[in-house]
């Protein structure tokens, strides 16, 4: 066994992924499973040593030639097969990666992973020539999961970080950005952040701007970090105004939805009124985004609405909601309500305005959104007949083709 699950079995974790190290070559394995009737799938990997099997129909695991780099670019490596044990664990990421677990339970350490959390052989070169410059990510991504709280870089580790962060300038936006997410939400995070981008400065080649102050994303984090937090919700904090998401995903190359939510939680914090009540605003804000008759104009004309989608479905307006009710450190009583709420139906449809003689089109729109109005200020329990009877409370305004309410005077008593 070797690798990461070695890892997390020291940890009392139990692995995720078991990936196998053996001296046979993949020509060998091949031969080897085909006589024993072990299933073999996914062939582009030979290439590179590792072959691929599934045993019973129920697991499979990966077994890779021992190997060493002969050519690195800083983002892939070709690689000649060894027999040589220590040479394989030497071209690995991490110290703590560098592991092997014999049959017997033996624990393999050539370059002291169990008590050191810096790359195996020489410091500089190991990032430079290493498979690829992703591996700085790694390395802290490790760190924040592994490191005790306050625990110090090794010196040497950090001036070789820093010597090659400009190759991550070479690295996919794809494969930062899968790094990168598991890496802010996970253990140490606000720790790992402040080494990444204040002392090493990467901020740069992540398309995070170089000049930020982490103090919300540590509050964010701390106050969620048992509850979950989606990635781009915490990121979210790093970023001043739109531009600065706009030039984070064209370097990470967001999903939509992870775009449309980031956006929507910028958007959203400056439209907070100075002492509202959070959960009734929150409240109010979800009931229109599925409710309205206009959601793109009643969601401050957010152009990522969940209508505006071609698979609307991924972009859920509760989710929506709720990751910004964590962004702004709501209670979990909150949050949960706001999961579960039940979110009352709007009584009134267009068809029920053509039934009462308002003519289809802009103005009935128009309609919709003022009774829409009067229901939220009900706490949503006015009903269609009450809501009716005040449809001719709007009128179209002849000087200027604008709408405007029309209210009866009071009478004044003489």
């Amino acid at each position: 066994m070797a690798g990461g699950a070695v890892r997390d079995l020291l940890m009392n974790i139990k692995p995720s992924d078991i990936d196998l190290a053996t001296d046979a070559t993949p020509a060998q394995m091949k031969d080897m499973f085909e006589r024993n009737g072990v299933r073999m799938f996914n062939k582009n990997g030979e290439g590179h040593g590792t072959v691929s099997c599934r045993i019973d129909d129920k697991e499979n695991f990966e077994i890779t030639t021992l190997r060493v780099d002969v050519v690195c670019d800083g983002r892939r490596a070709r690689v000649e097969f060894t027999t040589d044990w220590q040479k394989d664990a030497n071209r690995r990421d991490l110290t703590v990666n560098s592991l092997f677990l014999d049959f017997d339970g033996t624990v393999i350490d050539y370059f002291g992973g169990i008590n050191d959390w810096g790359f195996p052989g020489d410091f500089q070169s190991k990032i430079a020539l290493e498979e690829d410059y992703l591996r700085i990510l790694r390395y802290f991504r490790f760190f924040g999961r592994i490191a005790n709280p306050g625990a110090p870089h090794e010196k040497e580790c950090i001036e070789a970080i820093v010597a090659n962060r400009a190759g991550l300038s070479e690295i996919s936006g794809e494969r930062i950005w899968m790094e990168l997410k598991k890496l802010c939400v996970g253990r140490l995070a606000g720790e790992v952040m402040t080494v990444m981008l204040k002392e090493c400065a990467l901020g740069p080649y992540l398309g995070i701007p170089s000049s930020i102050s982490l103090e919300d994303f540590k509050k964010i984090f701390n106050y969620n970090c048992s509850r979950g937090l989606l990635p781009i919700t915490l990121l979210s904090s790093l970023f001043k105004d739109l531009k600065d998401l706009e030039r984070f995903h064209k370097r990470c190359k967001l999903s939509k939805v992870e775009y449309g939510l980031g956006e929507f939680i910028i958007s959203f914090r400056e439209t907070v009124p100075q002492g509202t009540c959070l959960f009734s605003y929150l409240r109010n804000l979800l009931i229109s985004l599925e409710r309205a008759p206009d959601r793109g104009i009643w969601a401050h004309n957010l152009r990522f609405l969940i209508d505006l989608f071609p698979d609307s479905r991924k972009l859920d307006n509760r989710m929506l909601v709720t990751e910004t009710a964590k962004y702004f450190l709501a209670p979990s009583d909150v949050v949960e309500s706001l999961s579960s709420l039940i979110i009352p139906d709007f009584p009134v449809c267009g068809s029920d305005l053509l039934r009462a003689g308002i003519t289809e089109g802009p103005f009935m729109r128009v309609v919709l959104k003022h009774l829409f109005e009067i229901w939220k200020s009900t706490g949503y329990t006015a009903t269609k007949s009450e809501l009716l009877c005040r449809a001719n409370e709007v009128n179209p305004d002849s000087s200027d083709g604008q709408p405007r309410i029309v209210r009866k005077r009071k009478r004044l008593n003489t």
